[in-house]
């Protein structure tokens, strides 16, 4: 899958589980080449677009260290519990470097799922994952 439709997969997977929460679950995101020596930020789209990146590494590190321990692989995702504020809560390996950071920046995932349309609105974040495990982004 190239960057667009990447782009827009997620722009549409978000707005459907927005419908199905009855509000947004996730309410920022980054899409993110990592690689040791250097990175890029590909896409965001949130509420801290001019404060996101001085913030980014230390925001993604708990989540950081739970994909480092599972060594994921495309379209396999994870979660953080009880990730506050900034703290990324959930990320998706979209490609062989490629990652998609979500946030909710003033709920976390324990929070999220508190509410039962939280069940609901799992089936277009899965099929998200399932695109990119078929298609991955290079």
């Amino acid at each position: 899958m190239n960057l667009p439709d990447a782009h827009v997969a997620i722009l549409q997977a978000f707005a459907r589980m927005k419908v199905l929460y009855h509000q947004p679950v996730f309410n920022e995101w980054v899409l993110v080449r990592l690689a040791r020596e250097s990175g890029a930020i590909l896409a965001y789209d949130g509420p801290r677009a001019d404060l996101y990146q001085a913030k980014f590494k230390s925001d993604i590190a708990p989540l950081q260290a739970e994909i480092e321990s599972r060594k994921m692989v495309v379209g396999d995702f994870a979660f953080i519990h009880g990730a506050d504020g900034t703290h990324y809560d959930a990320c998706i390996r979209l490609g062989k470097a490629a990652y998609l950071f979500c946030n909710h920046t003033t709920k976390t995932m324990d929070d999220i799922r508190r509410d039962q349309r939280w069940l609901a609105a799992q089936e277009p974040f899965v099929e998200l994952c399932a695109m990119f495990r078929a298609d991955p982004l290079v």
